[in-house]
């Protein structure tokens, strides 16, 4: 074979190559098509956001708009419930195809996942046992405070919060506790602090729609001071896949316009958060 024969097959075989690579693009989005089936990660246990109802069935804000971007990409939705670290640290590797869990999109996350739509805005706050004295922040200085692990709200509580998306407002550090323990979600760091005052925790760091849902739920809590931050929500999915993006972007902006988000945060939440 000559060297231009070689040289002519080379660069064919790269040509074939590059060529293949926009087969993969939208690979997930056909993937789901194709199965009729669109994969959910979400929380079990966070409620009013998800959490397993009275019938054993996953039910809450996320899991109503999850549904609904199902609805709006002609497909039926299953629900799979890991840990929210595991959700967190990428390689889905096929088990799910999207993450509706209120996550906040920062640019550390974004070198794991695209963030195809904001869906709503949620303030964070400072939960105590109902028998604590603090009244302020500054109350808490010095004591032992706990938070969902790897969340915006363990960030805060050490000190390392960025807020970097679109929509996110300032704010202020005015949380300076002695230590800082993680959990696995919000509910077994309000378990702790239920306990009494100081006996595990003297404060939770927590969406403020957790709180007041731990309070109506009977956990003997109150929340002390005002919202700490206010964080903008997104859903999240893998690198590599612009369709499946703009699908979801599309579900989300039409929910926006026929109002279903704002209905579905009034349902839960008593007031529409799907606004700043």
């Amino acid at each position: 074979m000559t060297f231009w024969n070689r040289r002519q097959l080379t660069m064919a075989a790269l040509a074939l190559a590059l060529g293949a690579y926009p087969a993969h693009a939208g690979a997930v989005l056909d993937r789901v098509t194709a199965a009729g089936t669109l994969k959910v990660a979400t929380d079990a246990n966070w409620a009013p956001q998800s959490f397993m109802n009275a019938n054993n069935e996953l039910d809450g804000f996320d899991v109503d708009v999850a549904k609904a971007i199902g609805k709006h990409l002609g497909v039926k939705v299953e629900f799979v419930t890991p840990g929210w670290d595991i959700i967190t640290a990428g390689n889905w590797a096929g088990r799910w195809d999207m993450h509706v869990g209120s996550m906040t999109p920062t640019k550390k996350r974004a070198e794991i996942f695209d963030f195809p739509a904001v869906y709503y805005y949620t303030p964070a706050a400072v939960a105590v046992h109902k028998d604590s004295k603090a009244k302020t922040m500054a109350d808490l200085d010095g004591k032992v405070v706990g938070a969902t692990s790897t969340s915006t709200f363990e960030a805060y509580a050490k000190k390392d919060l960025t807020l970097d998306a679109a929509g996110a407002p300032p704010f202020e550090y005015k949380l300076n506790p002695k230590e800082v323990h993680s959990y696995e979600n919000s509910t077994t760091a309000f378990d702790d602090l239920r306990l009494g005052d100081g006996v595990r925790l003297d404060a939770v760091v927590s969406s403020l729609p957790s709180i007041l849902d731990a309070v109506k739920a009977g956990y003997p809590i109150k929340q002390v001071g005002d919202p700490v931050f206010y964080e903008p929500l997104a859903i999240a999915i893998e690198h590599g896949d612009p369709e499946l993006s703009a699908k979801i972007a599309e579900a989300v902006k039409a929910m926006k316009a026929d109002g279903t988000l704002s209905k579905l945060s009034e349902k839960w939440y008593g007031q529409d958060y799907s606004k700043t």
